[in-house]
């Protein structure tokens, strides 16, 4: 069970609730996050949860049977919205446009691509400066230079930024120059990770494993949240599968599924779910008609000339005309 104490509980009371807690059974775990004080429950013993949400000091009360307790819908039904500051959320209610090159390789192209950006209204801007490859021959990123010069000129045309963090040693460095930290694919496991960014306190965006299940993303996403952070949106970016026409298989079943099990934003990266150009706009379009919140691609005024990713990344041309298109199509949902 979850639950929720009054903001600024007297120690006492706190360590009342504890005791009768511990009295039916129950082992309680502590989460303080950006927004509220929580226990969660772990037990097995039937009891009336009245007997602890009658208690002085206590807010809220729920009992949840998943593994995954903080970031069910069954906890909290109102969906979680995410506030990047400057009028910029994320989550139902405001559909989320994410776009930007698959790594950071200049700053002309930086300023082009935030000019593109900042022409269609997009207020996020994704970028990789520390970039997981498959080859250790590949071009890796620019690291905390790059970064500075990206969070720079974003900051100067009122773009926020999302880019990926890939161990807990670059959180440091990196915090003060991200609005959101990305978790790829490679990475949805590595629990050190999770952990230390449940501390520290910056929005996160959880990229579903390779070959993850949709259990496994949630569950990941509530170490974020155990640890005490509660601003999570979670990504489907297509996961591995033995056909060979296509990248991945972007599983847009994920979509509803997940709005149904969590509160969490659902977010959808096409570009690496089928990582083919020609069919991006499709599936970005089919992302937004499945439900999600939002749709993270790939975009570069020359994609041909990319450090990286250049076969899944859109011009800019290309990437007006799916800006427009989603929009309407978000528009289309909403009559329904």
């Amino acid at each position: 069970m979850i639950i929720q104490l009054q903001q600024g509980i007297p120690a006492e009371l706190k360590e009342n609730i504890l005791k009768q807690v511990q009295e039916i059974g129950y082992k309680a775990n502590e989460v303080v996050t950006q927004q509220a004080h929580y226990l969660v429950a772990i037990g097995k013993k039937e009891f009336d949860i009245r007997q602890i949400g009658q208690l002085p000091g206590v807010a809220d009360i729920h009992r949840v049977s998943e593994e995954y307790k903080l970031i069910s819908r069954r906890w909290r039904v109102e969906p979680t919205r995410i506030d990047l500051g400057d009028g910029v959320m994320v989550g139902e209610g405001n559909f989320s446009i994410m776009a930007g090159p698959c790594s950071i390789e200049g700053e002309e192209q930086v300023e082009r691509v935030v000019a593109h950006l900042v022409e269609n209204n997009v207020k996020i801007m994704r970028g990789g400066v520390f970039k997981p490859r498959s080859s250790p021959y590949a071009f890796r990123g620019l690291g905390i230079d790059g970064l500075k010069m990206f969070h720079r000129i974003c900051r100067e045309n009122g773009i926020k930024i999302i880019t990926e963090v890939m161990q807990v040693s670059q959180i440091e460095e990196m915090v003060d120059y991200v609005d959101v930290f990305q978790v790829g694919a490679r990475n949805s496991q590595n629990f050190n990770l999770l952990d230390a960014l449940g501390e520290a306190q910056k929005p996160v965006l959880l990229k579903r494993g390779i070959s993850g299940t949709l259990e496994e993303l949630l569950q990941a996403a509530e170490y974020i949240f155990s640890n005490g952070n509660e601003k999570i949106m979670l990504c489907e970016r297509g996961i591995r599968g033995y056909e060979k026409a296509y990248r991945n298989i972007l599983d847009l079943n994920a979509v509803p599924v997940l709005k149904e099990k969590t509160h969490l934003p659902v977010i959808v990266d096409p570009s690496h779910g089928i990582g083919l150009r020609d069919y991006v706009a499709s599936m970005a379009l089919a992302s937004v008609m499945a439900g999600a919140d939002g749709v993270i691609y790939e975009t570069h005024y020359t994609p041909e000339k990319a450090f990286s990713d250049g076969q899944q990344t859109l011009n800019f041309q290309e990437s007006e005309r799916l800006i427009k298109r989603m929009r309407q199509a978000y528009e289309l949902r909403e009559s329904f």
